[in-house]
């Protein structure tokens, strides 16, 4: 069988962040009535001219510094001339030839492997209407309404080189750039709500050719679960394609995500199809340093610059730095955090440990997450000084879901404080070794699972309040704080010297082994 290989670009659509459209005062709220936001510019009615928004440019250059992009002084607006029922006046103010962004990259780690994508261009354009279909896809309609409330709405464009070779790099690559647009708040990647969406591009060669095979474009996909399972499944069905004997058509496709299957929507069309030429309603954008300078003053710690940060200033390893910069909202909780708590990497664990698990159990994101920063920082903090065992922490922390109380209310409200009182665990520790002989046996002839069991009991016992750090040193005979050490065979001696009444016992550990010396009435 022919081993082929993938090859992917992106065409991103990100809503901007304005409170008016692209060429007219109408607002860009989301969730309106069908058809509330409309006037004769955005709706292209005879006559209307179009006045173009300086945040809109001023976004463009934002995203475009963070992108690494050059941004071009001279750009100008085109009409993109296409029908269809989402675009009332039957062509598209957008940028063909003179865009304001050029160049560029994003970085992204798979698997270990770190890789540089390329961004080809950035440009401006409003977006289209919104067709709401009867069925559940274009395909399975019988008919579509228009609300033109979207259209007229600032986009920018973000088009990829087709360097990725698989969707997890696809993912990869549309998850740091969604972060990016959200730390420099150009756009805010509400991909639900489709203010950040992605058209993916997809072809496959065969080992060794040098030209890239027939491409088909995938649109309108928002959340990275689609774009990775729509690039899977894509792939899929161009290499059965090529195996059978036919020919990969060019073309647009949409995909359907209740049944996990890409289909047909029409024929792919080139640049000449569209009859660009320029807006002649708008006049072309000429910026001058000054004006990039500016922006370039505005742009905050990007989503990088910030793991970089958190690895020197906090040691998180890559891994745990990348996973917490990967929303704004995540890393601003955790440099709250950790701004009272003894502990980062603590910290980093339960963002990406229980906090998250919860988060997704409930669909919320950070934002949504009741537990302030500074009440977790403070759970933290009582595990390290000993106060909570981390098996007590989840059960206060369990508590503070329902109600985002203090720990240390809780742990006294609960009775939950961790027993760490030497003398009181040391009791603990002579019962569960008379009253297991048998572990104790096993342990001593060199079964290290032993200890394990026999912690659990003392855990038991103490239901879950003593120390375990306390519990597992006392057993295995190192030192606890300035007390002597008390190691499990010493422990055992010392239970039968007491049952048999013994008065005074000195126990004393030397390099080369152990003497025990006692003296009895």
């Amino acid at each position: 069988m022919t081993k082929y290989i993938t090859v992917i670009g992106l065409e991103v659509h990100a809503e901007l962040k304005t409170k008016t459209k692209a060429f007219c005062s109408c607002s860009t709220a989301f969730g309106s009535l069908p058809n509330t936001h409309v006037c004769p510019v955005c709706l292209g009615m005879p006559g209307a001219l179009p006045v173009l928004n300086k945040q809109v440019v001023d976004f463009a250059i934002k995203a475009g510094l963070a992108l690494n992009c050059d941004i071009q002084k001279y750009n100008k607006f085109d009409r993109k001339n296409y029908f269809y029922p989402d675009l009332s006046k039957n062509y598209q103010i957008s940028q063909f030839d003179k865009p304001i962004c050029l160049g560029g990259h994003i970085d992204i780690v798979v698997d270990g492997e770190h890789k540089r994508i390329g961004v080809t261009r950035i440009h401006m354009e409003e977006d289209a209407g919104k067709l709401n279909h009867s069925g559940a896809t274009i395909s399975t309609s019988d008919s579509s309404a228009v609300d033109y409330n979207r259209a007229g709405v600032p986009l920018i464009e973000i088009v990829s080189e087709p360097d990725m070779r698989s969707a997890a790099e696809a993912r990869a690559y549309m998850e740091n750039l969604k972060a990016i647009l959200e730390y420099t708040d150009v756009c805010d990647c509400k991909m639900q709500e489709g203010s950040l969406r992605c058209d993916a591009n997809i072809s496959i060669m065969p080992e060794g050719a040098k030209e890239f095979g027939t491409r088909a474009e995938i649109k309108n996909l928002n959340s990275f679960r689609a774009l990775e399972r729509a690039i899977n499944y894509e792939v899929e069905r161009q290499k059965e394609v090529l195996e059978d004997g036919g020919h990969v058509v060019q073309e647009t496709r949409t995909w359907d995500e209740a049944n996990g299957v890409t289909l047909s929507m029409r024929s792919k069309e080139e640049a000449h199809d569209y009859r660009y030429f320029p807006e002649p309603d708008l006049v072309p954008v000429q910026l001058d340093d000054a004006w990039i300078e500016r922006i370039r003053e505005t742009l905050p710690e990007l989503p990088a610059q910030r793991q970089a940060r958190l690895m020197s200033e906090h040691g998180l390893p890559e891994y745990d730095a990348s996973q917490i910069v990967s929303t704004k909202a995540m890393a601003e909780y955790f440099d709250e955090a950790v701004k009272t708590a003894k502990d980062s990497k603590a910290v980093s664990n339960w963002l990406l440990g229980d906090v998250s698990a919860y988060m997704n159990n409930e669909g919320i994101t950070i934002a949504d997450f009741k537990v302030t920063p500074a009440h977790l920082a403070e759970l933290v903090n009582l595990i390290k000084d000993g106060v909570l065992s981390s098996k007590l922490a989840k059960k206060v922390f369990a508590e503070m879901l329902k109600e985002d109380e203090a720990p240390k209310a809780l742990v006294k409200k609960l009775g939950l404080e961790q027993v760490s009182d030497e003398g009181a665990i040391l009791k603990l520790v002579e019962e569960t070794i008379a009253e297991n002989p048998q572990s104790v046996a096993d342990y001593k002839a060199g079964k290290d699972k032993a200890i394990g069991f026999l912690v659990g009991q003392i855990m038991k016992k103490s239901r879950g309040k003593a120390n375990p750090g306390m519990v597992t040193k006392m057993l295995k005979g190192t030192p606890v704080h300035k007390a002597p050490s008390a190691s499990l065979w010493l422990l055992e001696v010392q239970y039968v010297l007491r049952r048999r009444h013994a008065s005074y016992l000195a126990l004393s550990e030397q390099s080369l082994g152990m003497n025990i010396v006692f003296r009895c009435v």
